[in-house]
């Protein structure tokens, strides 16, 4: 007879509702009380309006020295697929009525409602593009961020309790449970892992084949799931085909390979009814743990060899992002051997569908008819080019001090090593980044008015202060360091806005007096005339603009502020002296 105080609200409605977080605290409990020796109930942290963060932590061997699988539900409160289906999963496991024995081999680590402010802001209509439950959470949180964004940054205190947990427990392989927006189709689930595009390329292989044996377990299950996440390269058309994303760090998907372990996008389609969606959820989470127990040694293995090499990084080139360039081969002509932006065409299991004029939006509007399966043959570019690539620092990075507290607490909360300088350093050889040209945000993201710099670095000689951090680029997470530190990176603290303040212009002299100043130049340095009539000549902007033609002088005179567009963080090739411990 079934226990129901082991039983979910999805199970006892017939998948017609699902629960809130008093299930999670009843549920957490009750697992605990009736396996006590194979289970842990853990309260790992607070939500924004203070609300108890849970999680079970399940084996029967000691977590610490096993491969742990972490399973993530709920960080998108609507797709409370991944909850439901974790307690049930769980429950068979520990029963051993599926998956026998694998908690003697690995640890189960799962967040049933990570978001679990927006899964308690519930309503009938919160994803009405998806088909059940009958309520939901919503997405972002009681802040209003989005915490599939916020990995790198780490504004939410979600994910800063999340981000103790990846420190305490190290998870081998994270399940990011997740359900599809947007088109209609026959595929059930999608599944994108990583590291297979990115990260450190010894672990490849092992991504692919986590990804291909999970894909053929669904498979024999009757489940038809794609090795990709379907994203239109136009939204709403089909005819456009599909565009890979390598997902940078902000998202799960690339923050764990940048830590040199697995991820895996589980993403059930939102068209399909609730019942069926847990029951793939399900199906994926005990492929999961059978496969982790079945490989994870040997994984595990490997992802020790990468953190080996990542603190062997330096001087390295490292690829911190990628771009999906492609084109269509023109009519009549064959794709060169090795071109790799070549479009490929693919098989797609869709449905019948319309396009046609909306008379509300004026736009052209989809319309499928599930009834009748159709055999798409669309574009799937697949190719990714890297982007950005950047040598590794020989020795690390340097925070001054007056930043020094803000970015050594993002820094803990990622685990990275750091430790702070003891003692001034005057005239100390160092790399900068100047920018250029600064671009910010018209509208803020996640909460942040981020910016795009460009610029060079170059070497020059700078005054650090004692208690500038030090943050050696040898440690096993040296990708992260390069992803947070690197100005230029999508997820870096400086895209995000961490540093907006060191790119504005603070002083400023009237015009009369700047003129001054330029003929006094002028006057002082001869070649400098014939620099200036040179650049009226090439830059038509530039002439037509007096700030900029003044400034063209202000920049070479005494009076300018050499730390304006100077990015805050400073490249090493040498230890640092008085640098203390890490």
């Amino acid at each position: 007879m079934q226990d129901h105080t082991l039983t979910t609200i999805a199970e006892e409605s017939g998948f017609q509702r699902t629960g809130r977080s008093d299930e999670v605290t009843r549920l957490c409990a009750a697992f605990a009380a009736a396996w006590p020796r194979a289970v842990r109930s853990l309260e790992y942290g607070r939500s924004a309006e203070g609300r108890p963060m849970r999680a079970l932590l399940v084996s029967r061997a000691d977590p610490q020295r096993v491969p742990v699988l972490m399973l993530q539900a709920g960080i998108h409160p609507g797709e409370s697929d991944g909850k439901d289906a974790g307690f049930i999963a769980l429950r068979e496991i520990l029963s051993e009525t599926t998956a026998r024995g694998v908690l003697d081999k690995i640890a189960i680590l799962f967040i049933p409602a990570f978001n679990v402010d927006g899964h308690e802001r519930f309503g009938r209509w919160n994803r009405p593009n998806q088909n059940g439950p009958e309520e939901t959470g919503w997405r972002s949180t009681a802040q209003n961020l989005n915490l599939n964004r916020d990995y790198t940054k780490a504004d939410a205190p979600e994910m800063r309790a999340l981000l103790a947990l990846v420190r305490t427990w190290d998870p081998l392989v994270c399940a990011d449970l997740h359900v599809t927006d947007g088109a209609d189709f026959q595929p059930d689930v999608s599944l994108q892992a990583e590291p297979i595009n990115q990260g450190d390329a010894r672990l490849y292989s092992a991504g692919r084949e986590l990804r291909d044996a999970l894909i053929a377990k669904l498979s024999r299950q009757g489940s038809l799931p794609l090795p990709f996440y379907p994203d239109f390269a136009e939204t709403d058309n089909p005819a456009s085909g599909f565009v890979l994303t390598v997902y940078s760090p902000r998202f799960s998907t690339g923050y764990f390979a940048q830590r040199n372990r697995f991820t895996l996008l589980v993403e059930t389609h939102s068209w399909k009814d609730y019942a069926h969606r847990v029951r793939v959820t399900h199906n994926a989470i005990v492929g999961l743990a059978e496969l982790v127990a079945q490989h994870g040694g040997a994984w595990r293995a490997l992802t020790r060899e990468a953190d080996d090499a990542a603190q062997r990084l330096a001087g390295s080139e490292v690829v911190l992002d990628y771009s999906s360039a492609w084109r269509e081969p023109a009519a009549g002509v064959r794709a060169a051997s090795g071109a790799a932006q070549l479009v490929r065409r693919i098989d797609f299991p869709g449905y019948a569908y319309t396009r046609t004029p909306s008379p509300i939006s004026g736009a052209l509007v989809t319309v499928y008819d599930a009834k009748h399966p159709q055999i798409w043959r669309v574009p799937y570019r697949d190719q990714v080019t890297p982007s950005l690539v950047v040598p590794a620092p020989r020795a690390g990075y340097l925070v001054p001090a007056a930043w020094a507290s803000q970015i050594g607490e993002r820094l803990s909360v990622h685990g990275l090593s750091f430790s702070p300088l003891t003692a001034p350093a005057a005239g100390l050889p160092v790399e900068v980044f100047r920018a250029s040209r600064v671009q910010f945000a018209t509208a803020p993201f996640e909460g942040r008015m981020r910016a795009q710099l460009s610029g060079s670095w170059g070497r020059e000689l700078q005054d650090v202060g004692a208690g500038a951090l030090y943050v050696p680029i040898a440690q096993p997470c040296a990708r992260l360091v390069m992803h947070l530190f690197e100005p230029q990176a999508p997820d870096s603290f400086a895209a995000w806005g961490f540093f907006n303040a060191c790119f504005e212009q603070k002083e400023y002299l009237e015009p009369y007096v700047a003129e001054e100043i330029a003929r006094t130049l002028l006057a002082q340095q001869p070649t400098l005339q014939q620099q200036f009539d040179q650049r009226l000549k090439d830059d038509p902007a530039f002439a037509a603009n007096p700030r900029a033609r003044l400034d063209f002088f202000l920049v070479r005179h005494a009076s300018w502020d050499t730390r304006f567009n100077l990015y805050p963080v400073f490249r090493l090739d040498t230890l640092p002296p008085g640098a203390g411990a890490t």
